[in-house]
């Protein structure tokens, strides 16, 4: 059986224990050692289902918001990796109902688990979590701030799909002003030479400081583009949904909530080699039809996303 995942002549030693807060966090050298990883687990859960590589590892997922696919990708993750999962969903029926600061829940959680994955509702929560907890935090959103391991599990999407990053014009469509996981690609894809497009409504734009931020790192993103201008030269279109939760007043929502829908009308234009990706979950953003075509790769998305995951449990907790 598997208790380690070799990676000949790299060292990965500066990833064990560590914090998994913001892609800031990341070269394109360390991409692409995660992205080795993430192929070498590929290859064994393909061979064997799972490993031991984590046997006696326990993973806290602690979720303040609803979640499906990074919850339960996390809890297959760890699992497929030999370990366990507390799986805590709603933090209405924990202590945190009784007035419980994330402080505590921290501390607690990290006298039972071996590393935390933590979503929150509020942005910095995770580095508050961290500054508090002796076990490594895993930050899977915090509140419009960052989600680093699906801008990860982004990227490495695109190059297991285009084989490549470089060179590749990149249009991003939709929510652009409370999408944690497009501001965290776009600051990922900074690291790579790419054309970035954003299509947003004028109320959903890409904040002024993350294009700012871009601007800084080299990259010069258009602000604010039609989609059919640019479809034709798109070779990733990545699509995210109107976040209904994130508008105090739903009246906005309502006016901003069907601003784009890509259908198959609009992808008779797009390239032939391209892909149109989702972080999901998707409402109305992308039509039912579009899912027959093979350029749809968010849901093939979701299966990279795992084996990210896997990669990044490993290498955290010091199995690699």
């Amino acid at each position: 059986m598997n208790r380690t995942i070799s990676l000949p002549d790299q060292d990965t030693s500066r990833f064990h224990g560590m914090n998994i807060l913001s892609v800031k966090q990341f070269s394109r050298q360390d991409l692409s050692m995660i992205f080795d990883v993430a192929r070498n687990i590929r290859t064994m859960v393909e061979r064997e289902g799972s490993l031991d590589v984590l046997k006696g590892k326990l993973l806290a997922n602690l979720f303040y918001e609803p979640s499906t696919r990074t919850s339960s990708s996390f809890a297959a993750a760890i699992q497929r990796l030999g370990g366990n999962v507390i799986q805590i969903n709603n933090v209405t029926f924990s202590s945190v109902s009784k007035g419980e600061e994330l402080r505590d829940t921290i501390r607690t959680m990290g006298s039972y688990a071996d590393a935390i994955v933590l979503r929150h509702p509020e942005e910095g929560s995770a580095d508050i979590a961290a500054a508090v907890s002796e076990k490594p935090i895993i930050n899977a959103g915090d509140g419009i701030g960052e989600h680093p391991t699906q801008a990860l599990l982004d990227i490495f999407t695109i190059v297991e799909e285009l084989d490549t990053i470089d060179g590749l014009t990149v249009t991003m469509l939709g929510d652009l002003k409370y999408g944690r996981t497009v501001h965290s690609l776009a600051k990922l894809l900074a690291l790579y030479d790419v054309k970035l497009y954003f299509v947003a409504p004028d109320l959903l734009r890409a904040p002024p400081a993350l294009v700012d931020e871009l601007i800084a790192n080299g990259m010069s993103p258009c602000k604010h583009v039609d989609l059919d201008s640019i479809m034709s030269e798109t070779d990733v279109l990545y699509v995210t949904r109107v976040q209904r939760e994130r508008f105090v007043d739903q009246s906005i929502y309502e006016k901003v909530k069907r601003s784009y829908v890509l259908n198959v009308d609009t992808m008779d234009s797009a390239k032939d080699r391209m892909v149109v990706m989702h972080p999901l979950p998707r409402v109305d953003e992308i039509s039912r039809e579009v899912d027959y075509d093979p350029r749809a790769a968010y849901f093939r998305q979701m299966e990279y996303g795992m084996y990210v995951r896997m990669a990044l449990l490993a290498l955290v907790l010091g199995k690699v």
